[in-house]
């Protein structure tokens, strides 16, 4: 992946996660692939949701986990978003019967668990970790391909002016 440029914020509570969710879904465009990595509890899925309800542009949505169903898709006004959960997924080519085609070409598509879907990953995507601190917060570190070069100084003016 060619980065064009690496952010970090610090994210204390679930109104800064809202916030970072908010200005993703604000960026996102149809044909994104946003890998969320982080260990388990890092605060992938909350960001998820976070960044669904603000595409949904529907803070109270009920954004279920997608771990046993692997998939859950969203109707936006800004397009169609899939959101993947690959931890118990055991071969990369397994998301292919999840419809990982159609993500890649008609949707927005969130990843949890991005390194299970190995050499199919895309180069051009959006690469954004999470950690949990020793005081409880969390930092978000977001790296983008080609694709993000113009959108990520909007995410940190957006997390600027939270």
């Amino acid at each position: 992946m060619d980065v064009s440029e690496t952010l970090s914020f610090s994210l204390p509570d679930l109104a800064a996660t809202a916030r970072l969710g908010a200005a993703l879904a604000s960026v996102a465009r149809v044909g994104d692939v946003i890998a969320l990595r982080g260990d388990l509890g890092a605060g992938k899925t909350e960001l998820a949701r976070a960044t669904i309800r603000a595409a949904v542009g529907d803070p109270d949505l009920i954004v279920p986990s997608p771990t046993f169903t692997l998939l859950e898709t969203y109707d936006t006004p800004r397009g169609a978003w899939w959101h993947f959960d690959l931890y118990r997924l055991d071969a990369p080519d397994q998301v292919y019967e999840l419809g990982w085609e159609d993500a890649l070409a008609d949707a927005i598509a969130l990843v949890e668990w991005p390194e299970r879907l190995g050499p199919l990953l895309p180069d051009d995507r959006l690469d954004l970790g999470l950690e949990t601190l020793p005081d409880q917060c969390r930092r978000a570190t977001l790296a983008g391909g080609n694709a993000w070069r113009e959108r990520l100084p909007a995410v940190a003016k957006a997390m600027a002016h939270g």
